[in-house]
């Protein structure tokens, strides 16, 4: 005939063997920035403000029980003492920043020795929600990546644009290749055809009439050319001087 199991309680309690112990409490975790706590039914019970808040805070997952506050609460101790904290080394909570009753800054710190303090992590609690406030690495990293990530973004919006802009730009070269050509050939004709018009008029135009003589006592500036003997001034009188424009017109420009 089978005998029905026996609970472990009753083996325990029979003597047959030790109840195994209750699993020690794990230390939070480094990176719980994507928690949040809140005790509703706490708050409506017990105010926020500087005596209670280290109670509230060790209701949360952020809390390390074997933190050197949790050893003061053990011998009825306030817990951030810190007359009492500075004679103990490991870790321990620091009440930094208050601004009652929204705002309260926790500050996690490893302690070598009385004055000799290593800070950890940072939460803060608003309007009674517990958080973990992010490594200012984290912070870093996520302002450096969401910037390479917009920089990166109007590069490629660029790109596209430069793109369709060179794009546009070779099909309006390759529509003005030949009208460009043939407008240079309509400037080559257009050029001799003004030299025969030129010509032309130059060739019905009286010649041009002689300069007005110098008022009296006027002396023109001499040159070396002017200083010459007298008998060469004596020879016979020299060809008018050419006209830059009239009798080299049209005719004598160089030809394409």
């Amino acid at each position: 005939m089978a005998t029905p199991p026996v609970a472990p309680s009753q083996a325990a309690a029979g003597g047959n063997f030790e109840a195994p112990p209750p699993p020690a409490m794990q230390p939070p975790g480094t990176d719980m920035t994507g928690i949040c706590f809140r005790d509703q039914l706490w708050l409506n019970t017990y105010p926020l403000d500087r005596n209670l808040i280290f109670d509230y805070f060790a209701l949360s997952p952020f809390y390390d029980w074997t933190c050197n506050n949790e050893k003061l609460r053990m011998q009825s101790i306030h817990p951030l003492d810190i007359s009492q904290l500075s004679k103990m080394t490991g870790i321990e909570y620091m009440l930094s920043e208050v601004m009652e009753p929204h705002l309260f800054i926790i500050r996690k710190q490893k302690r070598d020795s009385a004055e000799k303090v290593t800070p950890m992590l940072a939460y803060y609690i608003l309007d009674g929600s517990i958080y973990q406030a992010p490594q200012l690495c984290n912070v870093f990293a996520a302002r450096v990546g969401r910037a390479l990530y917009y920089i990166s973004k109007a590069f490629t919006t660029a790109a596209s644009k430069l793109e369709k802009i060179g794009y546009v730009d070779t099909e309006n070269e390759s529509e003005t290749s030949e009208p460009k050509g043939g407008k240079e050939a309509i400037d080559f004709k257009e050029v001799k055809r003004v030299d025969h018009i030129l010509a032309s008029l130059q060739r019905k135009l009286p010649p041009a009439p002689p300069p007005p003589p110098f008022p009296d006592g006027f002396v023109p500036p001499t040159t070396e050319a002017d200083k010459e003997p007298e008998n060469q001034q004596t020879a016979e009188p020299q060809p008018p001087a050419v006209d830059p424009i009239i009798d080299q017109g049209p005719a004598k420009r160089m030809k394409f």
